[in-house]
């Protein structure tokens, strides 16, 4: 399993973001990074992280994913709160996000959700954060949720066309008058429960049945400059040697096989390729 909400990283422009925040937060409480939080991914935060990895044995890219995520892990503060009398449903399939107070319904709001290719993250979770006017794409309002390996958050949008369709980094996006609404009436420990099916990739090799997460693969490998053959969603020996000299070059182990591994490193290298700074 991957997840990555957005990956974190020296961009152009330079990525802001309360995610931002929250890391250059949680890696000065770790005793990493000495600078302002000022939710701008400088050099200076990247520097800071690519200490952190390399002092905990991580691929030190100074580039935030899910192992980095969740080797920072959650500040203290956001832990342990006291339960709500409010909770939260969020059903992927039907993109809604129900709101009840007990068993009693009050609302349902239309919302966006995780693309195919980087999925919102079913489970049981809590509110532990909240944050108002976080700006840009974070629209209006953030609440941070207690999902360890990424940023994820309920939170505000500048794209309100995307509302009702798949289409974040694996945050679920609102409205800005419905998640301000929203915001003025949950409080933190309030419970998500996030329910759906979830696609998070096949394990693809050579001889695989054809399908368009091959495809995509293909397409990702070709735009990276590891593949040059057609895009027919066939894994065949092109590919598979495509995905081993990518292996090679990044450290994994190279047996051609896309696995959790090779899909994070793909994803993370398409976002920088095309500088997807969308949460």
């Amino acid at each position: 399993m991957t997840y990555s909400s957005r990956y974190l990283r020296i961009a152009d422009p330079l990525m802001e973001g309360i995610d931002v925040q929250n890391v250059q937060q949680r890696l000065k409480e770790l005793g990493f990074y000495e600078g302002d939080v000022t939710g701008i991914y400088d050099r200076e935060t990247a520097e800071a992280v690519r200490r952190f990895q390399q002092q905990n044995g991580l691929t030190a890219d100074g580039i935030v994913g899910p192992d980095t995520w969740n080797a920072i892990g959650i500040s203290p503060e956001f832990l342990g709160f006291f339960s709500s009398e409010y909770n939260i449903t969020v059903d992927l399939e039907q993109k809604e996000l129900t709101l009840k107070q007990g068993e009693r319904f009050i609302k349902v709001y239309p919302v966006a959700v995780g693309k195919p290719s980087t999925p919102t993250p079913t489970g049981n979770w809590k509110i532990i954060q909240k944050t108002v006017n976080p700006g840009g794409p974070f629209g209006a309002r953030w609440m941070r949720l207690s999902i360890p390996w990424g940023g994820y958050g309920i939170h505000g949008t500048d794209q309100p066309e995307t509302i009702g369709t798949a289409a974040s980094h694996g945050c679920i996006r609102m409205f800005n008058e419905d998640v301000i609404e929203l915001y003025d009436i949950v409080p933190l420990g309030t419970a998500v429960n996030i329910v759906g099916v979830t696609f998070t990739g096949r394990v693809l090799y050579l001889g695989v049945e054809p399908g368009e997460d091959v495809r995509r693969i293909q397409e990702i490998l070709q735009a990276l400059g590891y593949y040059d053959g057609p895009l027919d969603a066939v894994y065949d020996e092109e590919v598979r040697d495509a995905v081993l000299e990518l292996q090679r070059d990044y450290g994994l182990t190279p047996d051609g096989v896309v696995g959790p591994n090779t899909y994070g490193v793909l994803e993370k290298l398409n976002d920088i390729l095309l500088n997807d700074q969308e949460p």
